[in-house]
């Protein structure tokens, strides 16, 4: 029998404890044994001893077989991909559904939003009848079916992981780069993935705002999956600015449909989904390596294809029948929109994301608070980027707001968070950095 006082004493000390005694604390947590106050001494251990790559890969494997781990046994990889979350972020309404067309199997377990970032639930939500919830009977038939379904994760999931989050947000521990792999890949590998890439963001509206916060993060979460069983890749990202020109649910879902339909394709988005959909082709062994895993990503985007395997999955998971054929039709809009004028000529030099993603959240369109109802139709659109000339007079964005009063505190907000000026500035690049 462990002893959780034991177990917090090793770490306090700067000892490794066995990975035994770590499976227990973590069947500990799921069940109860293990106190609040026990729990609390862990993570602020952990937070300034670390445990290191192999302590990492036993505290994973621990908390993802606290819960129920699925098997799949289909005729294809099972791949997934993650990102540690930033503004605009609808990469995952792309993927999803392009890996699907190129011989993947892609049972996503999102999230919602968390903080300043959007989250994957909450966009798919704003298409009316679109459920998150499935039964894993349910989730199961979808994925061999439609070979693609974005789901919220269900209670039996890692359980110690939803223990152990709650108690770092309220003792400060969030941060600990060893409890965040842990965390994200507690779940990610209880889905039961063959190959799954990373897409971690750095810059302004990122957890991880430096290169190397990013890249310390990435490779714990590399060596930690491929030490636990699964071929994992990363890439690191840019959030100096928003990844979209729009922030905000049914927004972002606009500016999905506008790109897979080819109405208005955003660069950005369609560059990032063939970089981690083409990592994650050759992962699977469905490309010969991510060069030309993302040429076959591109296809499937360019053919149209990845749009009805997107039909297929919205009405699938109880979304209108023809979304993909009537998506402006079917979209809630806000009954205010304003121009956010600039207030002098020049170029965008630098934008402060997290702002920009706070403004979206107190319009409604996040959670400042647990169980917040979410505005689905309010946000951010037409958001200039990085370097974009600009004239004064001329809008910096779109904000879409359920009142006056929202909308007037969203224009102050965007106007903060933008930096013109005379000089050009160097335009950051997409992709900075991959992790293998």
């Amino acid at each position: 029998m462990s002893d959780a006082r034991a177990i917090n004493q090793k770490l306090r000390r700067g000892e490794l404890p066995s990975a035994e005694e770590i499976q227990w604390f973590a069947r500990g947590l799921a069940d109860g044994t293990v106190t609040d106050a026990q729990a609390g001494a862990f993570a602020m251990a952990v937070c300034l001893k670390g445990l290191g790559e192999a302590g990492r890969v036993a505290l994973t494997r621990a908390m993802r077989d606290t819960g129920h781990v699925m098997a799949w046994d289909l005729p294809g990889p099972v791949l997934d991909k993650h990102s540690t979350g930033g503004v605009g972020d609808c990469i995952s309404l792309l993927l999803a559904p392009a890996l699907a067309v190129c011989g993947a199997y892609v049972p996503m377990i999102s999230g919602r939003g968390l903080g300043h970032t959007g989250g994957t639930l909450d966009k798919l939500e704003a298409i009316p009848g679109f459920k998150t919830g499935l039964s894993e009977d349910a989730f199961r038939a979808q994925v061999a079916k439609v070979k693609c379904a974005i789901v919220a994760a269900s209670g039996d999931l890692a359980p110690a992981d939803k223990r152990l989050y709650a108690i770092r947000d309220i003792t400060g521990t969030v941060e600990s780069v060893d409890l965040i792999t842990a965390s994200i890949l507690s779940k990610k590998l209880a889905a039961g993935l063959e190959g799954l890439v990373l897409d971690v963001k750095t810059g302004s509206g990122a957890f991880m705002a430096t290169l190397d916060e990013a890249r310390v993060l990435a490779r714990s979460l590399v060596e930690t999956a491929k030490g636990a069983g699964c071929m994992t890749t990363a890439l690191i990202t840019d959030m100096s600015q928003p990844l979209a020109t729009a922030a905000g649910n049914a927004l972002e879902v606009i500016e999905v449909m506008e790109t897979l339909t080819g109405t208005s394709v955003n660069t950005a988005l369609w560059d990032l989904t063939c970089a981690l959909g083409g990592e994650a082709l050759a992962l699977g062994g469905l490309a010969a390596d991510a060069e030309d895993g993302a040429g076959r990503i591109e296809q499937a985007l360019e053919s149209g294809a990845a749009a009805e395997c997107f039909g297929r999955m919205v009405a699938a998971q109880g979304g209108p029948a023809d979304f993909v054929d009537r998506w402006p039709d079917r979209l809630p809009s806000a009954p205010v929109v304003r121009e956010v004028p600039c207030p002098r000529s020049g170029y965008v030099q630098a934008i402060d994301t997290r702002t920009l993603g706070e403004a979206v959240v107190h319009l409604g369109g996040g959670r400042l608070r647990d169980g917040d109802k979410i505005n689905p139709s309010v946000g951010l659109s037409d958001m200039a980027g990085i370097g974009e000339e600009i004239g004064v007079g001329v809008p910096l964005c779109l904000v879409h707001a359920a009142d006056d009063a929202t909308a007037s505190a969203a224009v102050a907000r965007v106007l903060a968070a933008y930096k013109v000026g005379g000089a050009m500035p160097e335009e950051p690049d997409l992709v900075q950095e991959r992790i293998v």
